[in-house]
This record gives structure tokens, sequence and C-alpha cells, in this order.
């Protein structure tokens, strides 16, 4: 199992994900409907970041439980046009984790290998198959997934709703201070990351000299972020596993 999960710099990503996740009519309408998670970020945060660390580092027992808490909590998540378990849907949110991080983590280490950009992407289908996803589902190797991605970027729609969710998650004032204080950070990483049509449709402000401070801020994290020890760079993946190991 490789580290890349674990590493604290692809919480950069987390909106991104988040963003291209509800552009999908089904998993929009779902959230718009059934999630607070703008009026308690840091609960979809916690959540999300649990799922991901146990699912990927944790032992047999704790991924049975934190699959039958994520289950349980989708059973109400249904409407006439979106279901949360339905495997299409959880297909597009485990692809979303899968494409943002190593976006993410190949703008700050470098790009892979191939050999190691296909393991990754081999462990990354178990966010999706731990749940509803059937393997044969998760597309066979990373020029599979390419087509497949490619194919739901054209389909995704961003509604009044969508637009409504990412400004609510951009501008929330529930995250604690010390999160406040790099919202216009986390704002400008987002939009960078995004293709311009999304950040278009999502109405996310865009120009030269942001795009020249987007690419300043990957620079620096380039450049600084790979000399921080492991340590620290996994304390995110560790905090959370503790805090589910208590519970």
């Amino acid at each position: 199992m490789s580290d890349v999960a674990g590493e604290a710099v692809l919480l950069a990503g987390g909106a991104r994900a988040i963003l291209l996740q509800i552009a999908d009519p089904g998993v929009g309408e779902g959230v718009a409907r059934h999630s607070d998670f703008a009026s308690d970020p840091m609960r979809r945060l916690r959540n999300t970041l649990t799922y991901i660390y146990v699912v990927v580092y944790g032992t047999a027992d704790d991924q049975a439980r934190v699959v039958a808490m994520v289950n349980a909590a989708h059973q109400s998540v249904r409407g006439p046009r979106y279901d949360a378990v339905d495997p299409q849907l959880q297909l597009w949110v485990a692809a979303t984790l899968y494409d943002t991080a190593i976006t993410v983590y190949e703008s700050v280490f470098g790009v892979l290998s191939p050999n190691d950009a296909d393991a990754l992407y081999l462990e990354y289908a178990v966010l999706g198959t731990a749940l509803q996803v059937p393997p044969e589902l998760w597309p066979d190797d990373r020029a599979a997934f390419h087509r497949y991605w490619n194919s739901q970027l054209a389909r995704l729609r961003v509604t009044d709703d969508t637009r409504r969710v990412a400004h609510d998650l951009l501008h929330s004032h529930a995250f604690p201070w010390w999160l406040q204080a790099g919202m216009p950070l986390a704002r400008l990483v987002t939009a960078g990351l995004l293709t311009p049509s999304l950040r278009v449709a999502c109405e996310l402000p865009w120009d030269a000299r942001r795009q020249r401070r987007y690419e300043r801020a990957m620079r620096v994290t380039a450049a600084l972020y790979p000399r921080l020890p492991r340590s620290i760079r996994h304390w995110p993946m560790r905090h959370y596993l503790r805090a589910f190991h208590h519970q």
C-alpha cells in the first residue's frame, strides 16, 4: 500500500472533488436536498476523510465498520432522480476522489512513473468497491478510466442548486477561524484545479492575475511541502484513524 492517500496536501483538492461530484445531476440533487455540509463543512470533511483513511489504511474490521456507517447514512438519501446507493453515482464520487488525488499529488511531487501510477490507480478502486460499486464497474486500467472520465465530464450539468452549494461551501462561515484565514487561498486553488468550463459554470472568478497567483502557489507548495517530515505530512491521516478507533 502506497503512502499517497495519507498525504495532507491532497486536502487542497477537497472542494474541487466536491464540486465535480455535485455537478453530476444525481449527486447534485441529492446533496441539495439532503446534505447540510455547507452549514457544517467540518462534519462533511471529517466523515469523508475518515472513510478514505479507514478504507485505505484500516484493518478489515475497521473497513467493515466504516462501510456500514456510510451505507446507513446513505439509506435515506433517495428521490425520484437520485439514490445515494446507486453504483453509478458512487462510482462517480470515487472517481472524483482518485482524479483529484492524482492531480494534486503530481502537481506537488511530479508525474508518477507508469508502474507507480498503475499501482495507485488500483489502490483507489477500493474507495468505490468497498461500497456498492461492483469491482467490474471500476474501469479496468488508467486508459479506460480516462475514457470514462471524459465521458462523464461531458454530461455534467451545473444547476442553480449546484452553484448555490458551491458558493455556500467556498464562502462558509462555519469553518473554524484557522481555516477561515485560508479560505481565499482555498478558493483560488479550487478554481485553478477545475476545468475552465466548470469554473465558468460554477461562476468562480478567474483572470490572468488569478492564474499567475495559482501557478505561484503551486510552485511554492511543490518546493516546500515534500521537504516536510513525513510525520507532519501524514498527521491528518493518523488523527482521523485515532479518532475512529475511539468512537
